[in-house]
């Protein structure tokens, strides 16, 4: 399979502030606040990006922020400001994906989600926990559902994009219906979608999630890129 990875340094420049490049570039519609400092609408993935990672503008984010909301911030390192606060932090894996895949049609029985189906997810989200999730985030990408009587028990969509570089996010399978590969196939079913359009595939998970780290490697995804995530909040 010819491989459709870009130059490593354009991958490296993209990972090192992916969600600014996403929020300015093909997610600019989705986001709010000023040239330096934004964040997805509400109703969005709670996530909050900067220009400048390293001396991001939180007074430019501000007036843009509820004092109940808590946020999502990616690579930046430093104290924060009187008027914030870090809540928690982690060590985020940015793993990437260039392997071949099978040639039969990957969860055939998933169906695409939309906005009839957010309060499931949300739901299912809620219990699963697989990251920032908001009742609009299925309109981010291709989203995929596996029902069983009408109750959602599986799904995987996107989120952020940077060029041709594509999220795989969501992936999350209800407690009842785990062990039997529904989260290998839905992301093996955007894998599928992604290279057909020439795109590149990634993900996020955190260093504390052994477990889906080990699918996702078995898959033949791989580390690129470290990241500090810190959920933030307003005091």
């Amino acid at each position: 399979m010819q491989s459709n990875v870009p130059a490593q340094k354009q991958v490296q420049v993209y990972f090192s502030n992916i969600v600014w490049h996403t929020l300015t570039g093909a997610h600019s519609k989705y986001a709010t606040g000023s040239e330096d400092a934004l964040r997805y609408s509400k109703g969005f993935s709670p996530i909050v990006g900067f220009a400048d990672t390293a001396r991001p503008n939180f007074q430019a984010l501000t007036s843009f922020c509820g004092r109940d909301e808590h946020f999502y911030c990616v690579d930046w390192t430093g104290s924060p400001p009187p008027n914030w606060q870090i809540e928690g932090e982690t060590v985020m894996f940015k793993m990437t994906w260039n392997q071949s895949l099978p040639e039969e049609e990957a969860a055939p029985a998933a169906i695409p989600l939309g906005p009839a189906h957010a309060k499931q997810a949300l739901e299912l989200t809620s219990l699963t926990r697989p990251g920032p999730f908001g009742e609009r985030t299925i309109e981010l990408g291709e989203y995929f559902g596996q029902f069983d009587k009408g109750r959602l028990i599986a799904m995987a969509g996107e989120r952020m994009q940077a060029g041709i570089m594509r999220e795989i996010s969501g992936v999350c399978v209800h407690p009842d219906y785990q062990g039997q590969g529904l989260a290998r196939q839905l992301v093996y079913k955007l894998l599928q979608r992604e290279t057909r359009r020439g795109e590149m595939p990634f993900l996020h998970v955190s260093r504390e999630n052994a477990g889906a780290y080990a699918l996702y490697e078995s898959m033949g995804f791989r580390v690129a890129h470290e990241s500090v995530v810190r959920v933030i909040s307003q005091k």
